[in-house]
């Protein structure tokens, strides 16, 4: 079987202010997520949102169901967002196949049964980064380039934060049940990715931190405003964000990351906004 899994609780405010670095990188940070010839998935308690990557290599890689899920196969009652960070590949839902190039997204609707992913190239492998929620519905399986998204730009130089906000797997694109996913992009000079910082009681969401070069980090900050930490990350993991919890990173070169979110709504402007000079 090439899917494996691990389950992430969740964790309430209170336990998470009494936390360690090495707690907080247990309950928060997903650092496995690209295994050759395999589909590593973290099943987490917010939302019941999956996070996981695939990277077939020598061979393609069936999306196999898990236990967490209680189903028969993995989409019988799920939704799936896909958005390749690698190199080129295809995607097989039921036989139709999409090819997925770097940085192309594909919408895959609750009811698949045989969801396959492949490489073109063994040698520079495709990335599969997946996010998947709970559907109610099943909606038509949709693949989305960077062309087709609906682009926000956000930020200026002089705040180091200008950037491209792109939304892939949005209502203004693709019908889902609750999945979002987008890319965001920054500028050349702009560090920091989400500023005003903020919460969304809503919705919790999953940042994926890619393109950072060798040696190089992000440090993602999270907590209530009055009680912030931080995390340390590297290219290609990615951290889970509570409800409660405020997501926004700065990095030590230029980067792009990947945003996932489930809730109650599919309003991308659902937030809690705090001026920098609210938070502690």
């Amino acid at each position: 079987m090439s899917t494996t899994y691990s389950v992430r609780f969740a964790v309430h405010e209170d336990h998470y202010r009494g936390m360690d670095t090495a707690e907080l990188r247990k309950h928060f940070l997903i650092d496995d997520l690209f295994n050759e010839d395999q589909v590593t998935l973290t099943y987490t308690h917010y939302e019941r949102f999956i996070v996981g990557g695939a990277m077939p290599l020598t061979e393609p890689l069936k999306l196999d169901t898990i236990d967490a899920v209680k189903a028969d196969y993995f989409l019988a009652r799920r939704e799936l967002g896909v958005i390749n960070v690698g190199g080129a590949g295809a995607i097989s839902v039921d036989g139709e196949v999409f090819e997925v190039n770097y940085k192309d997204a594909i919408y895959i609707g609750a009811g698949a049964r045989d969801v396959v992913f492949s490489s073109y190239n063994s040698s520079v492998p495709a990335k599969f980064y997946l996010n998947s929620a709970p559907a109610h519905k099943s909606y038509p399986h949709k693949k989305i380039s960077m062309g087709d998204a609906d682009v926000l730009e956000l930020g200026s130089g002089a705040t180091s934060n200008h950037r491209y906000i792109n939304k892939l797997l949005v209502n203004s694109v693709v019908e889902t049940c609750q999945l979002q996913m987008g890319m965001t992009e920054l500028l050349n000079g702009s560090v920091w990715n989400t500023m005003p910082a903020h919460i969304h009681d809503r919705r919790m969401e999953a940042y994926f931190y890619f393109a950072l070069p060798e040696d190089q980090s992000v440090c993602h900050f999270m907590g209530p405003q009055e009680q912030t930490r931080h995390l340390w990350v590297q290219s290609e993991q990615a951290v889970v964000s509570p409800p409660w919890s405020m997501h926004s990173g700065v990095g030590t070169a230029s980067y792009i990351f990947i945003w996932g979110m489930a809730g109650e709504n599919l309003d991308y402007d659902d937030m809690d906004k705090f001026n920098a000079s609210q938070l502690k």
